[in-house]
Order: C-alpha cells, then structure tokens, then sequence
C-alpha cells in the first residue's frame, strides 16, 4: 500500500508504504461498537447524587419518646419518610461506569478506523508543519493549500470537526496557531485514539514514517 506525503503547502514531496495490518483491515463494526462504548463509559462523569439517611445532617435525637404520645413511632428524623431526610434508592455518585476493553481490542479497533479513512481518502500525510511564532494567519493559509488536494477540498469550510491533526510531538506556536479555527484539533500522535477518529472527518498525520511506526507499534505492545 502507498500513498503520497505533502507538504504544508499542498505540494507532493514524496511517497510512504503503508503496513497492510494497520491501513488494510476489512470493517469490524461489532469491534468498533464495543471500543467506542467502553471508552464512553470509561469517560463518563457522575453528577447526580443523593444523600441516604447516613449522609444528611441532624436526626441524632430521638423526635418524641417511644410511646404515649398517640403518635407513630419514629427513631430519627433522618429516616426517608422524613421532610429533609434521607433519600431511599436514590442515585448515586459512587457508581462505576466502567467497562473493561483489553488493549489488543482498542489497538485492533483503531486500525479498523484508520483503514475505513483510508478507504475512503480522509487520512492526508504531511512532513512536518512549520510555524516560526503562533499566528492563526498561518494556520489558515496552510488549510487553505491543503484543500486544493484532492479529497480534501472541505477541510477548511467544513463547519465543525474537520480534521484531527496528529503532530509526533508537542509543538506549541502550532497548537497556539489552530487553537482559534474551530473545526481542527492538533494533539500527538500517541494520543489518537477511536473516539477522537471518528469524531473527525479528516485525519492529517504529521512526519508520517514516525507515526506510522509508532502507530503499528500499539499491536506489539498490546500482546
């Protein structure tokens, strides 16, 4: 498998083989669903909490003695049939929503991903991106020169998650430079993961021999 390396002008500076095992795979839809659903689930936060009769405060005094009084009998006023008491079965924030994927499963998924993109042009390769000092000027104009490639003409006009750009590593003046375009995110290469694949339409992998290499390495490490 081969494909053309740019530059950030738009310009083709080169050529790359792909390894069939990370850009090759046939859909795996089930797998991607499972992947997907853990690293949601995983990532969920819990804000609704309720306070049981344990947690609510006073209640310490018995409300009126035990009998004699023509009353039911009541123990604390921290019982759930209380006004101010303790809620009974309500939810709570110390539930997990966690659910176990190994790391063979999430490497194999994020191959899948990456071969669908690849199957369907959205994965660009660039060399290396240069920004002498964070100027969003800059990084508009390099969207610009990018969307005269083929297949990639909406990368600047597409109004929202447009393309993740996975950089092998941190890069400030650039990050600094598509923080205020919208539709783009820029994180390393090590961070990309399934969710964020899918949460993008494009994926433009910086000095992609590297982070192919590492890419592929996720399967070894996994084992």
């Amino acid at each position: 498998m081969e494909s053309k390396i740019y530059n950030q002008s738009g310009k083709e500076v080169g050529k790359i083989q792909l390894p069939e095992k990370v850009f090759g795979l046939s859909p795996n839809a089930d797998l991607v669903h499972q992947v997907i659903t853990s690293m949601l689930s995983d990532a969920r936060t819990i804000y609704a909490h309720t306070k049981d009769r344990g947690e609510v405060s006073g209640g310490g005094k018995k409300p009126w003695k035990q009998k004699g009084t023509g009353r039911a009998r009541h123990g604390s006023t921290r019982s759930p049939i209380w006004v101010g008491g303790g809620i009974a079965h309500g939810p709570n924030g110390n539930r997990n929503y966690a659910k176990k994927i190994n790391r063979k499963m999430k490497a194999k998924a994020l191959y899948t991903i990456l071969s669908q993109k690849y199957r369907d042009n959205e994965i660009l390769f660039v060399d290396k991106f240069e920004f002498e000092k964070p100027k969003t000027v800059e990084a508009v104009k390099v969207l610009t020169s990018l969307s005269k490639i083929e297949n990639f003409k909406y990368i600047l006009s597409k109004k929202n998650n447009s393309a993740l750009i996975a950089i092998g590593k941190k890069n400030s003046a650039l990050e600094k430079s598509f923080s205020n375009v919208g539709n783009v995110e820029v994180d390393e290469v090590r961070n990309i993961n399934p969710v964020d694949l899918l949460n993008y339409k494009y994926l433009v992998i910086e000095n992609p021999t590297e982070a192919v290499a590492f890419i592929e390495s996720k399967m070894a490490i996994a084992k």
